[in-house]
């Protein structure tokens, strides 16, 4: 492993170039034109280290970008993560890549560029592989994966462990658990009146979603490690008429699936508190939590015996946040995340990595391809 380390160190410029042409390169979420055009770069690159490159045609997204590389035996890994960034069209220009101090920054660097770049240097270094890999690079996580879940279940299905490359936690902390997420909107319905004239005749439904809102906040247990945030609310048309209509957006994390099927069903059951008004609940579980499972377990086991082998002390910790690694995890496959970059502050204008990482995170997935 340490020869392996070495080579990675060795690398770390060419690596370091790609990673800047990737930061250079905007690549937001529902821009599919700038989306396409990075995700043939990134393919061309893979394929210059003897990847088979398939481009997954996405209608209203980017292309998703599947690489194989066949190995000795027949069992497969998937390394996982994502194309698209948060920030709009300009920010490369705006924000270009740099480094200083050991820190690489620009728009994207952190969530995930620097994780694709992980992938790429532990792949090259390797050469001919015991067995094989696919990576999977889809164009809308940020999104949360519309038009890419079947597609990622599909490759997890046929692949013995996932290996997601989204960012560790600070200092290098691997993800074994992260919270599932859900989306709700939930609607009141009342009558609209002359606020003057007759008042009395109408049924004011930003009232009634005000009721909705304490009742939605109520929800977070902190105990059972779920959080309620009603973060969106619309409603109204004219401050001189009695709004027919009000509607809140709410933001559910929930560690386990049993605290996702309860928080859901009481969500689904609101009640109008006001006579006569109406609510309509849309909406359900984005993306299932990633439970710390036994499998999760020794795949971290493995990863922090290869650590040790490369002076790398590895933690587990868990996350609110979701990724890809929720759903092949909630289909039962073997699930390790968090193995990208360490930086911090991802999608800020301050995210950062830190480029003295880099082939130790790439050695510690190289060693996991090798030893899996």
């Amino acid at each position: 492993m340490k020869d392996l380390l070495a080579r990675l160190q060795h690398d770390l410029p060419e690596t370091l170039q790609f990673l800047e042409r990737m930061v250079n390169m905007d690549s937001p979420s529902l821009d599919k034109a700038l989306v396409d055009r990075f995700v043939r770069f990134v393919g061309s690159q893979f394929e210059a280290i003897g990847g088979r490159v398939e481009y997954i045609p996405a209608e209203r997204f980017g292309d998703h970008l599947v690489v194989r590389f066949d190995g000795a035996s027949a069992g497969r890994v998937l390394l996982l993560g994502h194309t698209d960034t948060v920030f709009p069209a300009g920010e490369a220009a705006r924000r270009p890549f740099n480094i200083a101090n050991n820190r690489a920054t620009g728009r994207g660097v952190f969530d995930m560029k620097a994780g694709i770049a992980v992938m790429w240097s532990a792949l090259r270094a390797l050469g001919p592989l015991p067995r094989s890999v696919t990576v999977l690079l889809n164009s809308d996580e940020e999104v949360s994966s519309v038009s890419s879940r079947d597609l990622i279940q599909k490759e997890a299905a046929a692949a013995s462990a996932v290996l997601v490359l989204e960012p560790s936690l600070p200092g290098g902390v691997l993800k074994t658990a992260r919270k599932g997420v859900g989306r709700f909107t939930v609607k009141s319905i009342g009558r609209s009146a002359h606020a003057g004239v007759d008042p009395e005749h109408g049924i004011n439904a930003i009232e009634e979603i005000a009721h909705q809102v304490l009742q939605l906040q109520r929800l977070s247990d902190p105990n059972r490690g779920t959080t309620v945030t009603v973060s969106v609310i619309q409603g109204g048309t004219r401050v001189n008429v009695v709004p027919a209509e009000a509607a809140v957006e709410v933001d559910i994390r929930v560690s386990t699936l049993e605290e996702a099927e309860r928080v859901s069903e009481i969500l689904r059951g609101l009640n109008p508190h006001l006579p006569g008004a109406r609510l309509e609940v849309r909406g359900g579980i984005s993306r299932p939590p990633m439970e710390r499972t036994a499998d999760t377990a020794r795949l971290f086991s493995l990863a922090k015996a290869i650590g040790a082998e490369l002076g790398l002390n590895l933690q587990e910790g868990s996350t609110g946040g979701a990724s890809d690694g929720n759903l092949t995890s909630a289909m039962g496959i073997p699930t390790l995340d968090g193995l990208g970059p360490i930086g911090d502050n991802a999608h800020s204008p301050d995210e950062f990595v830190d480029v003295r990482s880099l082939p130790g995170r790439a050695a510690l997935v190289a060693g996991l391809l090798l030893s899996l």
